[in-house]
Order: C-alpha cells, then structure tokens, then sequence
C-alpha cells in the first residue's frame, strides 16, 4: 500500500494512536505533517520518521481553538502544496456521572473530539476537490456505538464523528474522496492506562480475542483506508476492538 507522493496531517500525533498513524503513514511514503500541542514530542517524532528515511514537520496545535487550526492547516499547506489525507485523531476524556457532569466538561469535550473535526476538514476539503482525490479518515470509539456509564460526553462526541463522517461521505462522493471511520475498543494508550486492574480484567472478559488492541492495530486499520486499496470504501465505520462489538 503506497502512499508515495501523499501528504497526510495527523491531529494528536504527539502520543498514542496519532503517533502509530504518523510513523505507519510515513512508512507507506506519506509526507507527514505533525499537529498536536506537545511541541518536545511532535519534534522528537518528525526527526524519527525524517532519519529513517521519512518527510515530516512538527506543527504545534491546539484543536479546540478554531483560529489555530485554520493557521496550522494553512501553515502546511504551504509547507508541503496539498493536503490528500487527513486523520482526525484528537480527542481528550472528561468523564463523570451524567447528573454530576459540568457543561463545562461537555463543551470542552464535545468542542476537542467533535467540533474540531468538522473545522479541520472544512481546511482541506476544498483542495481536495480541485484534485478530485482525498481521505478522511476520522478516529470514533466503540463507546460512540454502545455507549459508556460515566462518559455521555465522549460517547456522544464520538457518535457524532460517526454521523459526521457518514454525512461527509455522501456530500463529497462523487469527487473520489472518501471519508471513513475507525473505531478503536480498549487500546494500549495512556488514556487506557490509568484503568484501574479490575475494570482492565473486565474488558478483557468482554474481547472474543483476549487482549487489548496496540496502538499500531488502529494504525493499520488507517493506513489501509488512506491507500488507493480502500478507494471503494467511503461512509464505513471500521470496528478495530477485537471482537467486543458485534452484529
């Protein structure tokens, strides 16, 4: 699957997930535009990826603050000329009790892990239909499809990325650009990490395929749907949760 000649940008590429997109994608030869707030990390990952052989750039962005990301995103575009792949992968966890949950907590959440995407591809959409080609491709969750006790904010945050996504499938279709999601269930991230042992254990005993999923598992998963391979693909939701989820 080559990605040679692509650009992507990688919102919260600094850790986790983001970072295993970034490294994946360049490794496919994408041309890797790194967006997160962590400027120490963003660096230490583009000069990872630019000594082996890759092209990257840091760029430091806060995606629930709209004028950055519409300096960022033009930033790279004259950086690299083009954005063709677009991986919206930022999101932050406020969680409380529905009845004792802040509507600052909701906002902020809602704000980072919903709002921010659409702003993002309102950045790239254009250019992408000039060049009739484009991939966006946005991380959703498992508990945006079946919910979570102490999480309404996430899980509708996340459910609508998957209406988002589906919404921008339809509209952009006809230029060959396709918008997917993937829906990563318990990953090896730091936002897992601080589970506790008990609640770690009972997630295991709800995954057909006994473990939690890497960070690189939904990296795959990504790269597969930037490729000239997914071209057929558009308005999906990709389950990458180990069987956690099904039917």
């Amino acid at each position: 699957m080559s990605l040679s000649g692509r650009v992507a940008l990688v919102t919260g590429a600094s850790q986790g997930i983001g970072r295993a997109c970034a490294i994946k994608l360049a490794n496919a030869g994408a041309t890797i535009a790194l967006a997160a707030r962590n400027q120490e990390k963003l660096n230490e990952l583009a000069k990872q990826i630019t000594d082996g052989g890759g092209k990257a750039a840091a760029f430091v962005l806060d995606v629930a603050d709209e004028e950055q990301i519409k300096s960022v995103f033009k930033a790279a575009i004259a950086q690299f000329g083009k954005i063709d792949i677009l991986v919206n992968n930022a999101g932050i966890t406020r969680d409380q009790l529905v009845m004792r949950m802040k509507r600052a907590d909701w906002d902020t959440v809602l704000n980072t892990n919903l709002t921010s995407a659409y702003l993002c591809i309102q950045q790239v959409i254009s250019s992408m239909l000039k060049q009739r080609w484009g991939r966006i491709i946005n991380i959703a969750s498992i508990f945006g499809q079946m919910g979570q006790a102490g999480q309404a904010n996430y899980a509708s945050s996340k459910a609508g990325l998957i209406g988002l996504t589906m919404a921008i499938a339809r509209e952009v279709g006809s230029r060959n650009i396709t918008c997917n999601a993937v829906a990563p269930g318990f990953i090896e991230t730091a936002m897992t990490s601080a589970l506790s042992e008990e609640s770690r254990q009972n997630a295991l005993q709800n995954i057909p395929l006994g473990r939690l999923g890497t960070p690189e598992d939904v990296a795959n998963a990504v790269a597969f749907l930037a490729s000239e391979e997914a071209s057929y693909i558009t308005g999906h939701v990709l389950n990458v949760n180990g069987g956690m989820l099904m039917g």
